[in-house]
């Protein structure tokens, strides 16, 4: 009797499965109502002028000025729809720089356009590359972004920075 050598195991990105994977209908109506979504936040980007004080723009589509802006401190969105607004308009360096958090929801918002209209579109669905990181480690590194986001949207504000002009 001989032992046999144990076979190496095949990543599951390079694993063949056996035919093509199709997402069923319910599926393939999510992934185009969430591309239809998204598109909807960056077109109204699109219709709204960045406000060069680095905050505010959100006031262009009858939404109240910020609480926490008005005692002096910006909240964890302030900036978020100026950063878009400067995102659709091409200049990354001013949505990264006004709030480097709206900029990654805008590039996310822009990327699951393009996803959800393929998914849709197609029926092959992209979860593969999704299940290839584990959930716990995006979400931390997200919500850690997210607050370093904050952090230097305050400190940019209080030291009277964190605006960006044309």
């Amino acid at each position: 009797m001989t032992d046999a050598a144990p076979t190496p195991e095949i990543p599951r990105l390079y694993a063949y499965r056996g035919g093509r994977a199709v997402a069923p209908p319910t599926a393939r109506a999510f992934a185009l109502l969430v591309a239809g979504g998204c598109l909807a936040v960056l077109l109204t980007a699109v219709r709204l002028p960045p406000n060069p004080a680095g905050y505010g723009s959100h006031r262009g589509i009858g939404l109240p000025s910020c609480a926490w802006m008005e005692r002096g401190v910006p909240c964890p969105a302030c900036g978020m729809t100026t950063s878009f607004s400067w995102f659709v308009r091409g200049n990354l360096p001013a949505s990264i720089y006004v709030q480097p958090m709206g900029a990654a929801l805008a590039a996310a918002a822009a990327a699951c356009v393009w996803g959800g209209l393929y998914v849709g579109l197609t029926g092959r669905p992209v979860y593969r590359l999704v299940h290839l990181l584990p959930a716990r480690a995006w979400l931390v590194g997200l919500l850690g972004f997210g607050l370093a986001a904050w952090g230097w949207k305050v400190f940019a504000h209080l030291h009277g920075i964190d605006g960006w002009s044309t």
